[in-house]
């Protein structure tokens, strides 16, 4: 059986995961980091651009060391997770628990879908998101659709070629504003 690839992003009401410079706040509460820790249950393997990594490793592999942080238990169990970073760049790292992967990602992906495990779950970067997705390499999607809007900025749906239909699984609006929305491909 083939391990599943689930895609958990934020995403602004007008359909972007970032704003341009890269710098974006969503909105979040404590029951939203709850759900971002169970969601990583029965994952074994977190996957990363190169861009994202930067920042990503090095936030959460922080917040893991502070017991005191409100965001401590995601932090930890996103440290503990092994991760896979997309890149054809990065030739060395420091990262802990961390690989890095280059060459053509659909091949990639494909032998982690068919090597035993858990499932997967790419946070992104956006490009990484986007080229998933557009080769249908995605299993379920995860968006936290945030009560904002950009005007601008990029988007992981650049790549869809033909109408791409979704089954809604589940959906769930947080007291901050936020909403789940779980879909299967």
């Amino acid at each position: 059986m083939m391990r599943n690839l689930k895609l958990q992003m934020h995403i602004s009401l007008d359909g972007y995961v970032t704003v341009e410079q890269g710098t974006t706040t969503f909105v979040w509460d404590n029951k939203v980091i709850k759900f971002c820790v169970e969601n990583l249950e029965n994952v074994d393997t977190i996957l990363l651009g190169q861009y994202t990594a930067h920042e990503f490793i090095d936030f959460w592999d922080g917040v893991a060391t502070n017991p005191e942080h409100p965001e401590f238990a995601l932090g930890k169990r996103i440290s503990e997770t092994p991760k896979v970073v997309f890149s054809n760049t990065i030739t060395q790292h420091q990262w802990n628990n961390t690989s890095i992967i280059s060459g053509n990602v659909n091949e990639e992906i494909n032998k982690l879908k068919a090597a035993n495990g858990k499932d997967m779950l790419v946070y992104g970067g956006a490009t990484l998101a986007a080229s998933l997705i557009g080769n249908a390499l995605v299993d379920e999607f995860y968006f936290l659709l945030s009560p904002l809007c950009f005007g601008k900025g990029l988007t992981i749906f650049q790549s869809v070629k033909d109408a791409m239909p979704l089954t809604l699984i589940k959906s769930h609006a947080f007291d901050c504003g936020t909403v789940l929305l779980h879909y299967k491909s």
